[in-house]
């Protein structure tokens, strides 16, 4: 909100969230530890702490925290060295339990059956009724690590605008931020496992999820009309209380927080380090904004895009990441494009495309050259782990990818 209790104007801020597991310093199992991470910083078990610009927060195991912008904020110039000064106090009180701060999109090797427990303070009601309808000691649920961009709007008019903007850039969104190549101990082949298991993860309601594409839906009357009404009548058989009758159920991969004037941006798998993240958040929200105002064809353009050759799109790039063939030219014409082209080709097109002379962008450029030159980090990680890897290298590499993270340093396939 502004200081006059209004909504913040399209694209005047950013809400930046990322996602890590504790894991155990040298076997890489699961240490559910995350109540006990807060009640040492805060004296109390509680879901939220407030370490000045930066909040942690529990998500639904025990075994996950999140650390957050602590509220909006207007650029993302030094938000990488206060992410990076949290995770190295995190990794120092995890020291006595002899755990550590894993980044990437899914633990490679979890067994989610075995390993989940949930959070059973505060708010465990809502977990509780999630695992009674979904089984949530499962993939999808359990083993996933996300960074949600939170984009705001003001009015319906910003919000029709932001949302059909959105639904574009979500597709090619695992292009360049997969990092989830592994799973169940072994390479798939699969560049971003977290959104393939993510994309059924709530079926069972299946107008929680839709497409994942959100619906070309436009105004705030159209999207309680037809996403969130919907999947609260579907769901009120097995939720007679209402206790997930909130916008929260909602799965698709951006959600609107009306609550909060928002926008929530979920397709991204977390990085190697906070810098990377905060990079893809920018050139994220640069391909958005420009969408948004019509750097390439009206809105009305964008705003027709069809929900289903969307969600062919996303189902390439979850495969093959940066190397998915884009070839529906309707879709590309949207970004001023004419010809298929190779997924990595058109983020340097939107680089070149989106990019501004401001701190930020001078900040955050060199992860996102890293990433356009030597592949996402998917693609590093399968690069590092090589031919048909065994468990125990594939979990050597993701001890260097703890490492990245604790060093704030860039992962590097060689």
């Amino acid at each position: 909100m502004t200081e006059d209790g209004e909504p913040l104007r399209l694209f005047q801020a950013y809400g930046v969230e990322i996602e890590y597991m504790l894991v155990d310093r040298e076997t890489l199992a699961v240490r559910p530890l995350s109540d006990e991470l807060l009640k040492a910083v805060i004296g109390e078990y509680a879901c939220d702490y407030e370490d000045g610009p930066v909040a942690w927060s529990n998500e639904l195991a025990l075994h996950l925290i999140e650390l957050k912008t602590n509220g909006p904020t207007g650029s993302l110039s030094g938000w990488a060295a206060r992410f990076d000064r949290d995770v190295r106090r995190i990794n120092a009180l995890l020291e006595k339990w002899g755990a550590v701060l894993l980044p990437g999109g899914m633990h490679p090797s979890m067994d989610p059956r075995t390993e989940t427990r949930l959070w059973p303070h505060e708010y465990s009601e809502v977990y509780n009724r999630f695992h009674r309808i979904f089984d949530c000691h499962r993939h999808g649920w359990a083993n996933l690590q996300s960074v949600h961009l939170n984009l705001p709007f003001r009015g319906d008019l910003e919000f029709g605008r932001l949302h059909a903007a959105c639904r574009a850039v979500l597709p090619v969104l695992p292009a360049i931020a997969a990092s989830s190549p592994a799973m169940d101990g072994r390479a798939t082949g699969r560049m971003d496992n977290r959104l393939h298991v993510y994309c059924t993860h709530q079926a069972r309601i299946q107008s929680a999820m839709g497409s994942v594409i959100p619906e070309p839906v436009f105004t705030r009357r159209q999207y309680e009309e037809r996403i969130l009404e919907p999947m609260y009548r579907e769901i009120a058989p097995n939720d007679p209380e209402g206790i997930l009758q909130h916008e929260f159920l909602n799965a698709r991969g951006a959600i609107a927080r009306f609550e909060r004037s928002a926008i929530e941006i979920r397709l991204m798998d977390v990085q190697e380090h906070p810098g990377a993240d905060l990079a893809l958040a920018l050139l994220a929200t640069g391909l958005v904004r420009a969408l948004a105002e019509e750097r390439w064809c009206p809105i009305e353009q964008v705003s027709a895009l069809d929900t289903l050759r969307l969600r062919r799109l996303l189902d390439r790039t979850i495969a093959d990441a940066d190397r998915a063939e884009l070839d529906d030219v309707t879709f590309l014409s949207v970004f001023g494009l004419k010809q298929p082209l190779p997924a990595d080709q058109f983020w340097r097109h939107a680089l070149e495309a989106v990019r501004r002379d401001d701190p930020d962008w001078k900040e955050l450029s060199a992860s996102l050259e890293l990433i356009l030159t030597e592949g996402p980090l998917a693609r590093r990680l399968s690069t590092a782990y090589g031919p048909d890897p065994s468990r125990e290298r594939i979990e050597a590499v993701h001890r260097e990818l703890i490492g990245c993270l604790g060093d704030a340093r860039p992962f590097h396939a060689g």
